[in-house]
């Protein structure tokens, strides 16, 4: 009997893997013969687990969604990577109470050898803290807008802009994007005709959704991530720059992240740089770094005081 149990977890851990599973595999990884499967198969039934199976060459066995959470069977490495990953998701605004009720649940039942790895792990790391909370998102709003985005349903929502000002938005939400201790939605303004990204505790819907739309190409080649660290750190930015660079586009570009700015080819061996920082001292900083000749076209004139100070400082620092 206690074989037979043992044996019936992991046919249920193997199971829950996102694929299908032969007849034959089965009998081969639980090193029994396939009338034995069969057999533990509707054990698992009868215990209401609802293992669906396909007939033909391509068909097996799968774990079907039921109306009960099966359990959760992990091996060491999944347990602990679990864990590390809800002690980050409880710094998360909007999903830290959820976050650590998990993490209390799964640590009370992690058995003596991993609690010691986890705890290693976390005695001997150190996380920054940012520099300032996150807005609190509710975790309900999350899961609203990410099925929207999955069926495609368009959107209004009252929202408030950077100003603070209310505006009401049609839009075609197609991701959800989490960026430092914030969470974005990539739509497309229906009015505006154009890509957008909005702070989601800015977001309030408005009820009922609209109509189903079809599928739009998204904005930087599919690259929602770049897009959205693109447009945030360009509106952080105080102060901004044109840059004409002596470097070809495709070779700058291999230096510089999305968050940086913009890349404009002008010809073979030049290009113009859109960028920007929040202090004169750090954009001065980062076009040094470039490590080619660049000309500021347009930018704010204590750039150019800054980089002439700078200039003098390092030709007196080299003078002897």
């Amino acid at each position: 009997m206690i074989e037979t149990s043992a044996r019936l977890l992991k046919l249920l851990t193997l199971l829950q893997s996102p694929r299908d599973w032969t007849g034959a595999e089965l009998a081969e990884k639980l090193q029994v013969s396939p009338r034995t499967v069969r057999s533990d198969i509707e054990r698992l039934r009868s215990l209401g687990y609802p293992v669906d199976a396909t007939r033909g060459s391509v068909g097996g066995y799968r774990l079907g969604a039921g109306a009960a959470l099966p359990p959760l069977l992990l091996d060491d490495d999944e347990a602990v990577a679990v864990v590390i990953g809800l002690r980050k998701a409880a710094g998360i605004a909007g999903v830290e109470e959820m976050s650590l009720r998990a993490l209390t649940k799964l640590e009370q039942v992690l058995p003596s050898r991993l609690r010691r790895r986890v705890n290693t792990l976390a005695s001997f790391t150190v996380q920054v803290p940012p520099d300032e909370p996150g807005p609190q998102v509710d975790p309900e709003l999350l899961t609203q807008l990410a099925a929207l985005c999955r069926d495609r349903e368009q959107l209004r929502f009252d929202y408030l802009s950077h100003s603070g000002s209310p505006t009401l938005r049609r839009t075609e939400p197609h991701r959800l994007v989490n960026w430092g201790r914030r969470w974005y939605l990539v739509a497309f303004d229906l009015e505006r005709q154009d890509w957008r990204t909005f702070r989601v505790d800015r977001v309030r819907p408005r009820i009922p959704t609209g109509p189903r739309f079809g599928p739009r190409e998204l904005p930087e080649g599919g690259d929602v991530a770049a897009y959205v660290s693109r447009r945030v750190s360009a509106a952080a930015w105080r102060y901004r720059a044109s840059v004409t660079v002596a470097a070809p586009a495709a070779v700058l570009a291999e230096q510089l992240t999305p968050a940086v700015g913009t890349i404009e080819p002008i010809d073979e061996r030049s290009c113009l740089l859109q960028t920007g920082s929040d202090t004169v001292q750090s954009l001065a900083v980062h076009l040094a770094l470039l490590d080619v000749d660049f000309v500021i076209q347009d930018g704010p004139p204590e750039l150019t005081a800054y980089l002439d100070r700078l200039a003098e400082r390092y030709r007196r620092a080299t003078s002897s």
